[in-house]
């Protein structure tokens, strides 16, 4: 008897989950953008890099998350991320109702037509030829790569210029890099200052690193186009015609122009000027701010200096692409949070004061590293990246064996990989993608400005 009911049990347990199960399909099967706009709110699923979602300062950027908040907003929708670590993840997610749209340019081809609806703007891309504008030796045909060394990264890369290789017959001087160990962008950087002569990446990548480098040069191809857009699922029709629908409207809107504006067209190079006055040991016109609140955190003052030279060339009305303001640079959010009144953004001293009271925070955070003058580092690279990111970087350092409390040669090398997919999807990593070379030259470029204004400016 017992064993009867038991076996009942079991039957009766199965087929709970079976109808279960049915109902999730059902549920699934129906939940388009009326159930959508029922729930209040758009989950979107995408990748970490720098051309779709990423986090700097604290705050949510990214050309395709951009968009999708457009799209939310347009709906009257809470927006939420979630992050998957490549396109064959994203697409399980989506088909298991983790979220309504992939916001990632997903390759339009024919395998994943009779399981998704391809929606929102298709957008074509390349692979191109990284060069410096150089007038004699400026490559305009893929036959004059015959005899030239290019320096790649290992993956599709690297496959398309040896299927170009062979094309030609033979002749391009391949130098395959390990995309495990230098990122695209680094490769880029060293092209633009003469390091290595070529490189290869997609065009989009490509332009918004020429913000960074306008001496760079990306118009010639080495690939066929390929088509990709946005992704819902087959059974989402009406959202997909909404998503079609906003785009013919919205990709001519003053928002839509202004994002692509920030990431693809806007400089991000800072001119930079010489030391105000020699003869008067004046580094510029804010010397008594810095002297002011640097006793605050115990900083020299000539440190606190070159930070706002780093950050703004000392001009207190400039607006960075990422929208950081003043003297100090500080994003919106932070400047609020410092207690900066609205509108007083630009106040050389709200913007100082505001900044100091932050890297008191910052430091107090980044107790971990014991030794004061090497904390510092530490500071200053929180305070162009964000704590999380720079916490990924201590975490990878110790993981890979490298010294988590020294930032030169250990941590700052691991905030450089947070550009590679292969260290920004690793477990100890909470934070995504970072474009690292920024921070890694930010705390570089502070320290030698720091050394030059010792050797010139009184204390």
């Amino acid at each position: 008897m017992k064993k009867t009911v038991y076996i009942l049990f079991i039957l009766l347990t199965l087929w709970a989950c079976k109808r279960q199960q049915v109902q999730q399909q059902q549920d699934m099967s129906a939940y388009d953008l009326p159930q959508i706009l029922a729930k209040g709110e758009l989950v979107i699923l995408t990748l970490n890099s720098s051309t779709s979602y990423f986090n700097y300062r604290g705050q949510d950027m990214g050309f395709q998350y951009e968009l999708a908040e457009q799209f939310a907003q347009e709906l009257k929708l809470k927006l939420e991320v979630k992050v998957g670590k490549s396109i064959s993840e994203l697409l399980e997610m989506l088909e298991a109702g983790e979220g309504d749209i992939i916001a990632y340019n997903v390759p339009i081809v024919k395998e994943l037509r009779d399981s998704v609806l391809f929606c929102g703007e298709e957008v074509v891309t390349h692979q191109v030829i990284v060069q410096r504008n150089r007038k004699d030796e400026l490559l305009t045909d893929v036959t004059q790569l015959v005899g030239k060394e290019v320096h790649v990264q290992s993956g599709k890369y690297y496959d398309r210029l040896v299927n170009l290789n062979n094309e030609l017959g033979g002749g391009i001087i391949i130098n395959e890099v390990n995309s495990d160990s230098i990122s695209i962008e680094e490769l880029i950087t060293q092209v633009s200052k003469g390091e290595i002569l070529y490189t290869v990446c997609d065009n989009d990548v490509a332009l918004l690193n020429k913000t960074y480098y306008p001496n760079l040069n990306i118009k010639m191809a080495i690939s066929y186009d390929q088509r990709s857009s946005w992704v819902v699922r087959k059974d989402c029709p009406l959202l997909a015609s909404t998503v079609n629908m906003w785009h013919a409207e919205n990709h001519t809107s003053p928002a839509y122009e202004a994002s692509a504006k920030k990431y693809f067209e806007i400089s991000k190079a800072v001119p930079y000027t010489a030391i105000l006055s020699l003869q008067d040991g004046k580094i510029s016109h804010f010397d008594d701010l810095f002297k002011k609140y640097s006793q605050e955190i115990n900083w020299d003052w000539r440190l606190l200096a070159a930070l706002a030279y780093t950050e703004s060339n000392f001009d207190s009305t400039v607006v960075s692409w990422a929208g950081a303001r003043g003297l100090m640079q500080l994003m919106p959010g932070t400047a609020r949070a410092m207690g900066v009144p609205e509108g007083m953004e630009n106040n050389p001293e709200e913007s100082v004061k505001a900044a100091v009271k932050y890297l008191g925070i910052t430091t107090r955070n980044l107790y971990s590293v014991s030794d004061a003058d090497e904390r510092i580092n530490f500071v200053l690279g929180a305070y162009n990246a964000g704590l999380g990111h720079i916490y990924d970087a201590m975490a990878l350092a110790e993981k890979y064996g490298s010294d988590r409390n020294i930032w030169y040669n250990n941590v700052e090398k691991y905030i450089l990989l947070k550009s590679n997919e292969e260290y920004y999807n690793d477990p100890v990593c909470k934070h995504g993608y970072f474009r690292g070379i920024e921070t890694y030259n930010f705390v570089r470029d502070i320290n030698s400005r720091f050394e030059t204004y010792k050797a010139k400016i009184k204390k």
